[in-house]
């Protein structure tokens, strides 16, 4: 139950990251060069991935679960631990903090400044910004539905978070016509960073034949020790910052 609530939990978040940025590009586009051939594009984009899922979703799960939760867990502490270091490096101070209203801005002055080009009645520039946007934001949360639901055996867990945070960041996003800027993207990228590095570690190990004491209890410790060794390397970096603008200030 454990890992099925954390794994769950994980997919919505980072689902719903990846949900803002990718709204924040289409209503960039859609606001200025109008909506028709953005939604196409945003429709052909959710197709592609969809038919991704279908394909190998079935496929990963005749792989035996040992080697593919090695695999699996292989790849998610990789893809973790970068988000995991951007996160820290933002909440250090070392690099600036996404902003979606900003992105949102630069969205719209590059669509203002396209030139037109229409084919078949659609604008292809709406058509190829909507489509490789929602692709590339929705690619890592394929990966992340596809690595979770089948090193655990629950797509279904894995799916019904992951389509939760799409529906929702949707509908708020048609609701208010504009970036969710609001919400606390950077905190997040840091709980998904953590998770899916525990999670990465606890199902590499286990791919490997370790035995966890009390099976998925173990992993809310994992958890906790990638959560307090995350927020020990915040803690060093801003003294480590903090002193280096010191000594430049006073040199």
């Amino acid at each position: 139950m454990t890992g099925t609530i954390l794994l769950g939990l994980g997919a919505f978040l980072a689902s719903a990251v990846e949900a803002v940025e990718a709204l924040t590009i289409v209503l960039g586009v859609g606001v200025v060069r109008g909506w028709r051939s953005t939604l196409i594009g945003v429709g052909a984009a959710l197709l592609v991935l969809a038919l991704t899922i279908a394909v190998l979703g079935p496929a990963l799960g005749r792989i035996p679960i040992d080697g593919l939760r090695l695999v699996v867990g292989a790849l998610l502490l990789v893809f973790g631990l970068q988000w995991l270091r951007k996160a820290i490096l933002r909440a250090s101070g070392y690099k600036a903090l996404h902003d979606e209203d900003e992105a949102f801005r630069e969205e719209r002055e590059r669509a203002a400044l396209a030139g037109a080009e229409e084919r078949g009645g659609l604008d292809w520039y709406s058509f190829t910004v909507a489509f490789k946007g929602v692709l590339l934001e929705g690619l890592e949360v394929v990966f992340i539905v596809i690595a979770f639901g089948a090193a655990q055996g629950r797509f279904d867990v894995a799916i019904a978070g992951a389509a939760l945070a799409v529906v929702l960041v949707a509908v708020v996003g048609v609701l208010v016509r504009k970036p969710l800027e609001r919400v606390p993207e950077n905190t997040i990228k840091f709980t998904v960073g953590v998770m899916l590095t525990s999670f990465g570690c606890f199902w590499a190990a286990e791919g490997a034949g370790v035995a966890w004491p009390e099976d998925e209890l173990s992993l809310l410790g994992v958890v906790a020790f990638v959560l307090a060794l995350s927020y020990g390397l915040v803690r060093l970096l801003r003294r480590q910052r903090v002193a280096a603008l010191t000594a430049g200030a006073g040199a």
